[in-house]
């Protein structure tokens, strides 16, 4: 059975600001079902115009564009709470592909809601508009990274960042999180070889800063691996959950 918004396991995590009353009564009426895929499945197509809009209820997963030579730019890291499918709701048409990572459920909201959502629901616009923003922040900081961090520096300051959200979602635990992606997706993202990517992971194990491996990030000094990504290890603030 789907569940309720009122419900919601994500409600009580630090990385969301709680949803008021009325918003939850709006967000149950938005919500349409539940959608289940498995590790590996296509959620949103480049080109793709979906009817639907999602928020991820479980699991993680990737957006990334494919280069006309069958490359792939990952673009970032998905997690639980966030919502997707936003550029196809407001453009028409996906500019980038959705893909699960480990097998996800999905809240599912009819596209043609969120305009009711605009005009009757102007703190949820808001909501959307700020979740925009911070996705353009997160891609500046992605080409800050491409274009004047070293790849140790980039590498430290991705894990860092996944590390931090992980710890707002209540991922982290004795320092240690879950962490399922491909080396190559975070090659993908900073725009390194696979070599590069595993070479300077060794480095930061060496280092004793941190240490992916078998699908588990563990970060032993959290302030030199921040000192190292030039970035700081403060919690991203409170997001809106839609």
């Amino acid at each position: 059975m789907p569940i309720k918004c009122q419900r919601c396991p994500l409600r009580n995590k630090d990385a969301y600001i709680d949803l008021t009353p009325e918003e939850i009564k709006f967000m149950e009426r938005f919500k349409v079902g539940e959608l289940t895929v498995d590790a590996g499945a296509p959620i949103l197509m480049e080109g793709s115009n979906s009817p639907q809009l999602f928020t991820v209820l479980r699991g993680l997963g990737l957006r990334y564009k494919t280069t006309e030579d069958g490359k792939r730019q990952v673009i970032n890291f998905i997690f639980p709470g966030d919502f997707i499918g936003l550029q196809a709701g407001i453009m028409r048409e996906m500019g980038h592909s959705v893909e699960a990572t480990t097998k996800m459920t999905l809240c599912v909201f009819d596209r043609s809601g969120i305009w009711t959502l605009f005009k009757s629901q102007p703190e949820r616009a808001f909501d959307l508009t700020w979740l925009a923003a911070v996705e353009e922040h997160f891609l500046g900081e992605t080409l800050l990274s491409l274009g004047q961090r070293s790849a140790s520096q980039a590498i430290a300051w991705a894990l860092l960042k996944i590390f931090l959200r992980g710890k707002t979602l209540g991922l982290v635990e004795n320092r240690a999180m879950n962490l399922p992606y491909r080396q190559q997706d975070l090659a993908d993202a900073l725009g390194l070889s696979l070599v590069h990517t595993n070479k300077t992971l060794a480095k930061l194990r060496a280092s004793q800063l941190a240490n992916w491996s078998s699908d588990s990030l563990k970060v032993y000094d959290i302030e030199k691996l921040a000192e190292m990504a030039k970035s700081d290890a403060s919690l991203p603030n409170p997001r809106p959950l839609l």
